[in-house]
């Protein structure tokens, strides 16, 4: 493929090396399982530093989920219901997941249906503020569930995060502010899936990604 993305067809190494010195960009193989192995002719360093940066951007709205547990017995007391049903709540507004397990000991095995009546109650109450991500299953001696805070939730938790404090007047002589220096062209989170095969004949390497 040629810089502008355009099917250049099929040609030898030589001839791919060539066009590549003509324009100064790198010749850059992107699928070497393909048969013919598919080369693409572009400015190297520069496609590296857009790649990273585009990194950098979805790592920082990547939203950290974290999963908490709740454990309920399958006769636990309306007070007790209503505590443990209270942390829930407060994980689904605070953005996490819930895990909730319901814990059956001795003959209590033979009556799981009152631990999925807990959940199904729990559900209930939580209708708005919660969404069923993995259904009730039997583990073992125990009933799990997994619970999810709604979109609308998730939403208003990332809205009710702390943000950075802005620099105050007062701050600016404590220190000077150190500028960022741009990312340089050969900088990497990752290293690429294959290395440019350079247009200079006497430099040129292949690496396969």
């Amino acid at each position: 493929m040629g810089a502008d993305g355009a099917q250049i067809g099929i040609v030898s190494t030589q001839d791919a090396l060539r066009r590549a010195q003509e324009q100064d960009l790198d010749l850059v193989e992107v699928a070497p399982q393909a048969s013919p192995p598919v080369a693409r002719i572009m400015d190297y360093g520069k496609y590296k530093y857009e790649r990273d940066i585009r990194m950098k951007e979805a790592r920082k709205k990547q939203a950290r989920v974290e999963v908490k547990e709740i454990k309920f017995r399958p006769k636990i007391d309306p007070h007790d219901y209503a505590t443990k049903k209270g942390h829930v709540e407060r994980f689904l507004r605070a953005g996490a997941r819930v895990k909730v397990t319901i814990m059956f000991r001795g003959r209590e095995m033979a009556h799981t249906e009152l631990g999925r009546r807990i959940l199904d109650r729990l559900v209930n109450d939580l209708e708005g503020l919660a969404v069923v991500e993995a259904a009730p299953k039997q583990d073992g001696r125990n009933m799990v569930m997994v619970i999810a805070p709604t979109k609308k939730q998730v939403a208003a938790a990332r809205a009710e995060q702390p943000r950075p404090r802005e620099p105050r007047a007062e701050d600016a002589g404590r220190h000077e502010p150190r500028a960022e220096e741009p990312l340089p062209a050969d900088s990497g989170a990752m290293e690429p899936e294959a290395e440019p095969v350079k247009a200079e004949p006497a430099a040129s390497t292949t690496e396969q990604g």
